[in-house]
């Protein structure tokens, strides 16, 4: 009967796709607005659709290659199977199929959200969250139907390499979760490609657009007159629907994964007698599909309201919803005289197992409401960056860095208590249980965050489209409370990333033998993996951030050359040659992203083989300290940047209502210097939050998984 519960996952996966393609359905139905609407949405779609198809293309390449390598390492030996290649192709085209229907929809979304606009706030929420509803749900959906499926193909399918000469060959179940390794791998691999070069594209198109019309040629936001206003939304849909998509589907392919890993360390499966440590965090991701599910039906507002309310409100029911939850899947699934790993310590419990899940949840929320404080208007962080906007960019720029780095306080602080508190109850397997507590509602959370830019769009459509001010002034309360949910989904993006990759190391540890014996870092190979893990994150964003420099170079100079070649064009005379300018962002990320994807997944294999062929066991230990200095490191940077980039973002807005009111009492509108310094501070700020932060996170997962996925070879 409990190894029957393996199959409530793929069925959980098919009703959130269900609800999906539902949801999908009712979006196409809305009015899609008037001509000149269409034509922009097209274009934006087309755009976005574009730069999808130019990646894939080269994703493509990249997944055959590496399919093929697993294959090749893997064949024969005990405990691995060349079938890991199998199910790394499966993570990354499902990953892939998550980006491509989220991308879809969302650009069906926005206009649809525009025109709903123009019949009242309640209306407009409807449709960008039912848009964002269906990336959430189909990231869920295709995470645990692969992984629910494989499983299933692996242990009791066509392909069971747990039975006769198979189990022989290539082992038992530790063999089968290894196997399952790779779909992470695949996730992990699309998830970073997606952020990097998502980010870039999306950042050159910002800079060039905010900087050459906004702050040179004085246009609003989103002014048709600006050639880079469409490759800027564009890139709003590649960067955070897309992006984000391929991110949290990682994220919670791997905290299941990691769980599952440290499931097998437990004597009750080593002996035959319960599967439970293995397949209950299955079980705990299907019942999460449910709440979020569940939770979506809440989101509804009242002309007048606060959009804010209403997301918080289906995000946290649905959290309450998946603790209640937890404690009853654990009750019924874990071994009611508990479960001991047989190191001596007391077995761990059922009460246990529910108690580390809610310590995740509980995580999560308060690492999202202290990023929701640093990053939100008529807040302390961004009215001192505002007010230091006064005096100039310099200070602006000051201000904005000290925050980041300040908000990196208390996120730490919350992971620390996550982690702590959930090994005290359940040991490692209780911070991976955490983690995947944290990602449980992974459906809704993602619905929240894809929701912000749709609305972003339906603002810039809305601009665009030149309606009614009263449509553009709904479409901007949706796109402030956007812009928090989007700085709340980073900042919870990084905290599991954190867990999970926590989660992810203990695995590894496990699986290539060096839990038992520690990590010395008074070894210099550990030490010196330290420094190198350390150092990574730097390297990283530095790739990250020069690439968007140098593609918005190019995008600055295309906007110059049209507001200055095409005659009439700032009269509003004729039209700018946005294709040219999508173009310019599509080519350059697709280039500049191949570099920083690389160092993640070639790094960990050169430091764990290498050291394995100098010396027996060495790779293992060196491939630990790396893991640890760029988790550390890692985590840090990703929350500083996210954060100080949030905040100047929310700084720049500060003044475009009706202007910033000063401690002193002036008020500095739209326009005024210390609105154009706060522009600039944002410009600094959108690759810190949108290119390097939210990639950092990735990096740190992603490295993890490669060597969860070598350990076998250490």
């Amino acid at each position: 009967m409990m190894n029957e519960l393996i199959y409530a996952a793929p069925a959980a996966g098919v009703l959130a796709l269900l609800y999906a393609f539902w949801k999908a359905a009712w979006v196409r139905k809305q009015d899609a607005g008037d001509d000149t609407m269409k034509e922009i949405a097209a274009r934006i779609q087309e755009g976005a659709m574009a730069f999808l198809k130019a990646e894939y293309k080269v994703l493509a390449g990249f997944v055959v290659v590496v399919a093929g390598l697993l294959a090749w390492a893997n064949y024969g030996g005990e405990g691995r199977s060349p079938l890991i290649a199998v199910s790394f192709v499966v993570g990354a085209i499902f990953s892939g199929i998550a980006g491509w229907a989220g991308m879809r929809v969302a650009t069906n979304a926005n206009v649809r959200t525009t025109a709903a606009a123009r019949d009242g706030l309640p209306q407009a929420l409807a449709v960008a969250f039912s848009g964002g509803a269906v990336m959430g749900m189909t990231v869920v959906g295709l995470a645990i139907i692969g992984l629910g499926g494989l499983y299933i193909a692996y242990t009791m399918g066509v392909f069971d390499i747990t039975a006769g000469d198979a189990a022989q060959q290539y082992g038992t179940l530790g063999t089968v979760i290894s196997v399952l390794t790779g779909f992470s791998m695949g996730a992990s691999s699309i998830a970073l490609f997606a952020r990097v070069g998502g980010g870039i594209y999306t950042k050159a198109a910002d800079v060039g657009a905010d900087l050459v019309g906004k702050v040179e040629a004085g246009l609003p936001e989103d002014d048709p007159r600006n050639p880079a206003v469409i490759a800027d939304n564009v890139g709003d849909n590649v960067g955070d629907v897309a992006g984000m998509g391929a991110d949290l589907f990682e994220s919670f392919v791997g905290a299941i994964i990691g769980a599952m890993v440290l499931g097998l360390g437990y004597d009750v499966v080593a002996e035959g007698e319960s599967l439970s440590p293995v397949l209950m965090p299955l079980v705990i991701a299907a019942a999460g599909v449910i709440a979020s599910i569940l939770g979506t039906f809440v989101v509804r507002t009242k002309e007048g309201g606060n959009p804010q309310h209403a997301l918080d409100l289906g995000a946290f029911g649905s959290a309450f919803v998946m603790a209640g939850a937890t404690f009853g899947i654990a009750h019924f699934m874990w071994p009611a005289a508990g479960a001991s790993v047989g190191d001596g310590t007391d077995p761990i419990l059922w009460w246990h197992v529910g108690a580390a899940t809610v310590i995740g949840l509980v995580t999560g929320v308060a690492i999202g409401m202290i990023t929701s404080y640093y990053c939100s208007m008529d807040k302390r962080p961004v009215d001192s960056i505002a007010e230091q906007s006064k005096t100039g960019t310099a200070t602006n720029i000051i201000a904005g860095l000290g925050m980041g780095m300040e908000s990196t306080a208390l996120p730490i602080l919350c992971i620390c208590f996550g982690v702590v508190g959930a090994a005290s109850v359940a040991g490692l397997y209780g911070v991976a249980i955490a983690a995947l507590g944290m990602l449980s509602t992974t459906g809704i959370q993602l619905a929240v965050d894809a929701y912000g830019p749709i609305a972003d769009n339906a603002g810039g459509i809305a601009e665009m489209s030149e309606q009614d001010p009263k449509v553009r002034e709904r479409t901007d309360k949706l796109d402030a409370v956007g812009n928090t949910t989007a700085a709340i989904g980073k900042g919870f993006a990084i905290g599991s990333a954190a867990m999970t990759a926590l989660a992810l190391f203990a695995a590894f540890a496990q699986t290539s033998g060096i839990a038992d014996r520690g990590i010395n870092i008074s070894k210099p190979v550990v030490m010196a993996g330290l420094f190198l893990g350390g150092m990574l994150p730097f390297l990283f964003s530095s790739l990250a951030m020069r690439a968007v420099g140098d593609a918005a170079m190019d995008m600055i100079e295309e906007v110059r050359r049209q507001f200055r070649e095409i005659d009439g064009l700032l009269e509003g005379k004729a039209k700018p040659d946005t294709a040219r300018c999508v173009d310019i962002s599509t080519k350059a990320s697709i280039r500049k992203m191949v570099a920083p994807g690389l160092l993640a997944i070639i790094t960990p294999v050169v430091i764990g083989l290498g050291g394995e062929a100098i010396q027996d066991k060495l790779g293992a230990e060196a491939l630990g300290g790396l893991l640890a200095g760029v988790t550390v490191t890692g985590v840090l940077m990703a929350i500083f940047m996210s954060n100080a980039g949030g905040a100047w973002d929310n700084a720049k807005k500060s003044f475009e209502g009706g202007g910033y009111k000063m401690k002193d009492g002036t008020v500095h509108p739209k326009g005024s210097e210390a609105h154009n310094a706060a522009v600039v501070g944002d410009t600094v700020g959108d690759p810190f939050k949108d290119t390097a932060g939210p990639s950092l996170n990735i990096l740190v997962k992603l490295m993890s998984v490669v060597a969860l996925v070598i350990a076998p070879l250490l």
